[in-house]
C-alpha cells in the first residue's frame, strides 16, 4: 500500500499583524507594531502550497481562527455587544485586544503532534491538540483547532483525537515544532523524536536563562503515552538552553528531519552524540539507516541561523531518493547561509536541491516554511479517508485565491484592530471558507 506525507499548510487569517507577542522569537519582536498586509501574507502561503502541489507533493490546507477572538476577551471581563467588546478593549487594555486578534494559528507546525498508525498501539493515526500554553494569544487556540481538525480528520476508524494536555507550565506543549519522525518509508514503523527545552520536575536538565523554554519532557511523555507509542520506537533529546537564549524558541529553528535524515546545527542539542546513536541504533531496528547532515557553527552561527530560518525550512523526499529542501528567501539573503546551501547541494549528499519562497509576511512576524505546515503520514487508505474538501488542488487554490481577494486588507495596524467591522468581515469570510472547506460549522460564531 502506498503512502505519503501531507503538509496540510496553514491559511493565513484575515487579521495578520505584527503585534510583537512572542517573548523568544526575534523576528516577532523586532517587527512588532510595524504595518502588515494580510493580503499579501495568505496569497505567499498559497503560492507555496501550489507550488508543492505541482511538484507533485501531497499538499492540504488548514483553516484559520476567528479574529478578534469576543469570547476570549469576554472571559477576561469585558462586557456588552460584541462591538462594546472590542472598543472597552481597545480603551482600557489595548494588549489584550492585540492578543485576542493575532493570526499565529496560521503556524500549524504548533498545531498538534501527529503520530501516524504505523507507530500507534491501536493502528490510527493520532493528534493532540497543543495547549500553547506558554503564550496567551496562543493558548486559546486549541478548542478551535481541535474541532477543525476533527472535521479534516473525521473517521474514527483511521483517527484518533486527544484533548490538549493540562494548561499549566509543567506541561507546556508546542506540538509538531518539536517532533519529528524518522522511518524508512512512511507507511511502516519510524522513531519519534520529541526535544524538549527543560524538565517541569527533574532539576538535572539545564534550562535556559533569558528565554522561556517551552516544551517540557513531561509534555512529550504525555503525548507519547496518548499515542501508544512503543518504548522502543521513541528518541527524547533536549535542546541546548543556550540557544533556545539566542532566540531558538522552538526546535525547528535549529534542525529539521525528514525519512531517514536529521539536517541539524552543531549548536541545536545537548549530548549530541548520544542522541545520534540512540536515533541510529532504534531507526536500524525498523529497517532504516538514519544519516545526519551537521552544520558547522564555523559556517553558519546561531544568528545566522535564527535570522535566516535555514532550519525552519521543509525537507521533502523525491522519488529518486535524494531531498529538497524548501528554505524561505532569507536564506538567500544571507551571505554564509546561501555559501553554505550551495556547497551542501553541490557536493553529493542526499540534500540535492534548494528551492526559495517568499515569505515575508510570516517571516517578519517569526514564522518560516516549517512553521506553516504540519505533517501527517497516511496510507492510501488513510488519505482517502481525509476530508477531501482540505487536500489541494488547482481548482481549490483558484477559489482560495479568490476568496482572499475579496475579503481581505492588505493593510494593518494596531489601531486597525480595535475596528468593529473588521470582527463583521473575519466572520463573513470564514463562514464562506468553511462552505469552501466542507468543515462544517467550526467556528464559534457558527455554534453559538
Amino acid at each position: 500500500m502506498k503512502s505519503y506525507e501531507v503538509n496540510f499548510d496553514g491559511l493565513v487569517g484575515p487579521t495578520h499583524n505584527y503585534g510583537g507577542l512572542s517573548y523568544g522569537n526575534v523576528a516577532s519582536q523586532s517587527n512588532s507594531q510595524q504595518s502588515s498586509n494580510p493580503k499579501e501574507a495568505a496569497l505567499q502561503g498559497l503560492a507555496k502550497m501550489k507550488a508543492l502541489m505541482d511538484m507533485g507533493f501531497q499538499q492540504g490546507v488548514l483553516a484559520p481562527q476567528e479574529r478578534p477572538d469576543v469570547a476570549a476577551l469576554r472571559r477576561l471581563g469585558f462586557a456588552g455587544s460584541d462591538a462594546q467588546v472590542i472598543q472597552q478593549a481597545a480603551k482600557e487594555a489595548m494588549p489584550l485586544l492585540v492578543a485576542s486578534c493575532s493570526a499565529s494559528s496560521m503556524w500549524v507546525a504548533n498545531a498538534a503532534t501527529v503520530s501516524p498508525s504505523a507507530d500507534t498501539a491501536d493502528g490510527r493515526v493520532h493528534f493532540t491538540a497543543a495547549n500553547l500554553n506558554c503564550k496567551y494569544h496562543r493558548s486559546i487556540e486549541h478548542p478551535t483547532t481541535s474541532r477543525v481538525l476533527g472535521a479534516m480528520f473525521a473517521d474514527q476508524q483511521h483517527f484518533a483525537h486527544h484533548a490538549a494536555l493540562p494548561a499549566v507550565a509543567q506541561f507546556g506543549d508546542e506540538g509538531a515544532a518539536n517532533h519529528t519522525r524518522f522511518c524508512r518509508a512512511y507507511g511502516e514503523a519510524g522513531v519519534e523524536f520529541f526535544v524538549f527545552g527543560r524538565s517541569a520536575f527533574d532539576t538535572r536538565y539545564p534550562a535556559p536563562q533569558k528565554y522561556p523554554a517551552r516544551q517540557t519532557l513531561e509534555a512529550s511523555q504525555a503525548v507519547a503515552r496518548l499515542h501508544g507509542l512503543r518504548e522502543e520506537g521513541v528518541v527524547y533529546a533536549q535542546q541546548n538552553p543556550s540557544v533556545i537564549d539566542q532566540g531558538v524558541f522552538h526546535n525547528d529553528v535549529i534542525a529539521v528531519g525528514n525519512g531517514e535524515v536529521l539536517f541539524y546545527h552543531e549548536d541545536a542539542f545537548l549530548e549530541t552524540d548520544k542522541m545520534l546513536a540512540e536515533l541510529s541504533s532504534k531507526l536500524a531496528k525498523v529497517g532504516g539507516k538514519f544519516q545526519s547532515v551537521c552544520v558547522p557553527r564555523s559556517a553558519v552561527t546561531v544568528d545566522d541561523a535564527v535570522r535566516s530560518y535555514l532550519f525552519n525550512s521543509q525537507l521533502l523526499s523525491r522519488p529518486d531518493g535524494s531531498m529538497l529542501l524548501i528554505v524561505p528567501e532569507e536564506c538567500r539573503g544571507n551571505e554564509r547561509v546561501w555559501q553554505y546551501l550551495q556547497g551542501l547541494t553541490g557536493a553529493g549528499g542526499v540534500i540535492r536541491e534548494v528551492k526559495v519562497f517568499d515569505l515575508k509576511q510570516s517571516m517578519q512576524n517569526g514564522g518560516g516554511p516549517a512553521c506553516l505546515r504540519l505533517r501527517v503520514a497516511l496510507n492510501e487508505t488513510e488519505l482517502a479517508a481525509v476530508n477531501p474538501g482540505v487536500i489541494m488542488t488547482a481548482p481549490l487554490y483558484e477559489s482560495l485565491t479568490q476568496w482572499v481577494e475579496r475579503h481581505y486588507r492588505d493593510r494593518m495596524t494596531e489601531n486597525d484592530l480595535a475596528d468593529p467591522q473588521l470582527l463583521l468581515e473575519c466572520r463573513g469570510a470564514l463562514d464562506e471558507l468553511t462552505q469552501i472547506l466542507k468543515l462544517g460549522a467550526v467556528y464559534p460564531f457558527q455554534i453559538n
